[in-house]
């Protein structure tokens, strides 16, 4: 494995017995009368998937002093899961997705009504285990957190074949889409273990500025990765007009002609086959992959130091080595 790898496999050791608790409830959770929504959900399962932000609610409440075992990091857990699953769902209908993890994609085989009304079931089920938990501040912040996504997800909307996004609106939309439930998940940890709100700051910090890094790297991979390393079609964002960091550069840095050709393949969604190509020709000239990469290394490094909040033990180092899992993923 390479080392990124190693570091989300020790994490996932760390609190296995939970993980396994986890997965079991969703699996409980998902189950309805209604054959297509179990059907459709195992798919998902079956996809797989490394539950990193279920995984960093199991950690962030370890850490902060829960005990193993406990049910409500269990239950929370599950409710992230529900609310990244769902959203993953509505995604994939939105971008017209046709891979997922590097399988076909539930609206590609199911449709996207199924897709979507199956997503609004997990939604559904992921408020059910907020309530049981009795806890109106998970409440507020879970569900805070699940606004703010749908939010990300319209701006970028707002934002798609505009070349004059601002590098700060492109930060929103990533802190909305993706950051936002990284640092819910980890804030809930502190929460359940009732921790004072200094730690609870310092978890949300550290979820957010994960969160912001996993999803540079992500879109730095989107130009840079093989099919098969990335898990979905490489160049999706440049197809769907998706503006973000490596063509921001590229745009910023390039002459005219570089210009003109961002503006008709973004802009005018003027695409031909062999643009895929140029258009990682430009970003690699100027430099917007290592650019985008360099930006993550910040925000992990910020993550890094919010831990410093809580004393060295094992999960406080394992959930600073997701911060290298993370960010490697482009090296």
């Amino acid at each position: 494995m390479a080392r990124g790898e190693d570091a989300l496999a020790r994490l996932t050791a760390l609190v296995q017995a939970d993980l396994e608790a986890t997965n079991r409830a969703i699996v409980e959770r998902m189950h309805s009368p209604v054959a297509l929504i179990p059907q459709l959900a195992a798919h998902l399962v079956a996809a797989g998937g490394k539950r990193l932000r279920p995984l960093l609610t199991l950690a962030a409440a370890r850490l902060c002093g829960y005990p193993a075992g406990g049910p409500r990091h269990v239950a929370l857990a599950a409710c992230v899961e529900f609310i990244h699953t769902a959203t993953l769902l509505h995604d994939d209908v939105v971008d017209e997705s046709a891979l997922r993890r590097g399988q076909a994609s539930a609206n590609a085989l199911f449709g996207n009504k199924a897709s979507v009304l199956v997503g609004d079931f997990l939604f559904a089920r992921a408020f059910q285990l907020m309530v049981e938990d009795g806890s109106l501040e998970v409440l507020r912040i879970l569900s805070a957190a699940s606004a703010t996504i749908a939010e990300g997800e319209v701006l970028q909307l707002v934002t798609q074949n505009d070349l004059s996004t601002t590098e700060a609106q492109y930060l929103e939309v990533i802190e909305g889409k993706t950051a936002a439930l990284f640092a819910a998940a980890t804030r809930v940890g502190a929460v359940v273990a009732d921790r004072p709100p200094r730690e609870a700051e310092a978890l949300d910090a550290y979820g957010r500025n994960l969160g912001i890094a996993f999803q540079l790297v992500d879109d730095a991979l989107d130009y840079a990765a093989a099919q098969e390393a990335l898990g979905k079609t490489v160049g999706d964002d440049f197809r769907e007009g998706k503006i973000t960091l490596p063509i921001l550069v590229a745009f910023d840095r390039g002459g005219e002609p570089d210009r003109a050709f961002w503006r008709r393949t973004m802009e005018e969604r003027a695409q031909e086959q062999a643009d895929l190509a140029h258009a990682q020709a430009l970003i690699a000239r100027h430099d917007g992959i290592g650019e985008t990469i360099r930006r993550a290394e910040r925000y992990g490094a910020a993550a890094l130091a919010a831990l410093e909040t809580f004393p060295r033990s094992e999960f406080r180092q394992a959930l600073a080595d997701v911060v290298e899992f993370c960010v490697s993923r482009a090296r």
